[in-house]
């Protein structure tokens, strides 16, 4: 488990989160590559099943990452996708998956730095959890081969 690189989905919104994540780039801030990025007009577009299906696509965590609170684009778009965030992170938990492994994430476009940190916490923490689990509760059930 020590040499495991989690992978990780980005859920970005156009105008601020893949903005500064581009700043980053431009920035040459130093971050894990392990995270692949897909870009939204609005976190508000991004759906529940976008998230299960990065899990079910082998994604070992997801974020989300829009505008700032109160200043999206779209208005309320980013209040939406924090509400589909935390439903996602229930119906992981009701599957035997941690909710943890989903976040959401707000920044403008000039937090290149911030995109950054937020890369190497979520990398941090998914590699903490370990591999996503296999449908196992527990490192004894999975000896056991036993399944809920």
């Amino acid at each position: 488990m020590n040499n495991f690189e989690p992978k990780i989905t980005a859920f970005c919104c156009t105008f601020c989160a893949f903005s500064a994540a581009d700043l980053a780039g431009s920035m040459r801030l130093q971050y894990p590559p392990n995270v692949r990025i897909v870009k939204l007009p609005c976190t508000g577009k991004v759906d529940v099943l976008y998230i299960l299906k990065a899990f079910e696509d082998g994604a070992d965590g997801v974020f989300v990452a829009g505008c700032l609170e109160g200043e999206c684009h779209y208005l309320e778009g980013n209040f939406r996708a924090r509400k589909r965030v935390e439903y996602a992170k229930m119906l992981l938990e009701e599957v035997g998956i941690e909710g943890e492994r989903v976040e959401m994430y707000n920044l403008s476009s000039a937090m290149g730095a911030r995109f950054a940190e937020i890369v190497e916490e979520m990398t941090a923490k998914i590699k903490e959890l370990g591999p996503r689990g296999n449908g196992y509760r527990s490192e004894e059930e999975c000896e056991e081969g036993k399944r809920d």
